[in-house]
């Protein structure tokens, strides 16, 4: 997973045969190194279609995903552990890395009270058989700390530590977004250390989730955290422009967080690359101008 990558978001959700197309040429155009994938309907995905496309242009990619709300880890464990199954099938049918994301609940659950054993525990045994599964078909799996807003269960850096500590599978790792850390974490580079062990994917998200450098992510320190624990996992962009109803609903994206994929791609995409190389992160031959964006 090493390497600069992007969040298919920036061109679609739906990942049906157009959908690949329209997405991997994006990344490609861009000289991404992997994309990521949202897995929100991986029964439906063309999975050697996709493979053949990730072969053709030599890309890697990763999966991601939320649990639906009938698989929800905390409640209905054996639900969550078939829905994750299948999702960690295609992902390594595509020909992908790793599954990660929110694989332990949903985006936007919340019971309204403080996390019970109980849901922890379900939780515990659904990342374990996941994982058990997962080395199977050579997949590694991301836990992915999200904000108090989008779910109430895994909030935190250390918490995403805990929890897999507890699972002790060595294909299991934490992943971290810029965008979740600024609200949870105290101090932009807390997350950063304390999940320094387990650490092997990061989302760079601005503040808003719009157009990284034009929000309030102290960037700098970020990154400084990163090449201070000598960080090779993946450097992914997420920025939510093209957001199907029921997920902009869970994520509480109300309106746009940047003009369009342009701008977005053609400022935040090489101030993310720029500092990525400023620090060490990444060779400096992968800098980027950034490029004026015409009204």
């Amino acid at each position: 997973m090493e390497g600069f990558g992007v969040h298919t978001s920036m061109w679609t959700m739906n990942w049906d045969r157009a959908g690949a197309e329209k997405a991997i040429a994006g990344a490609v155009h861009y000289k991404m190194d992997f994309i990521e994938i949202a897995l929100l309907n991986a029964p439906a995905v063309d999975a050697k279609h996709t493979r053949d496309l990730l072969e053709k242009h030599k890309l890697r990619a990763v999966c991601s995903l939320g649990l639906p709300e009938h698989a929800w880890a905390s409640v209905r464990p054996d639900a969550a552990i078939e829905h994750l199954k299948i999702a960690i099938e295609k992902t390594a049918e595509m020909s992908a890395e790793a599954l990660s994301g929110v694989i332990f609940g949903g985006i936007g659950e919340r019971t309204g009270v403080p996390p019970t054993q109980g849901e922890y525990d379900n939780i515990a045994k659904v990342l374990d058989a996941a994982a058990k599964h997962a080395r199977k078909c050579g997949i590694q799996l991301g836990v992915e700390a999200v904000n108090r807003y989008e779910n109430h269960l895994i909030n935190s850096a250390q918490q995403a530590v805990d929890m897999v500590e507890r699972v002790g599978a060595d294909n299991i790792f934490v992943h971290l977004d810029t965008y979740h850390m600024n609200i949870e974490e105290k101090g932009a580079a807390n997350g950063i250390l304390i999940a320094r062990d387990h650490l092997k994917y990061i989302h760079l998200s601005e503040s808003d989730r719009g157009t990284p450098g034009y929000g309030n992510i102290p960037w700098d320190v970020i990154y400084a955290a990163l090449a201070a624990i000598g960080f090779k996992g993946g450097l992914a962009m997420e920025s939510f422009i093209n957001m199907p109803v029921e997920v902009a609903y869970g994520l509480a994206v109300w309106r746009p967080v940047a003009r369009d994929m342009e701008e977005v791609m053609g400022k935040g995409l090489p101030f993310l690359r720029n500092k990525a190389e400023q620090y060490g992160l990444i060779p400096s031959c992968r800098i980027l101008p950034i490029r004026l964006h015409q009204p």
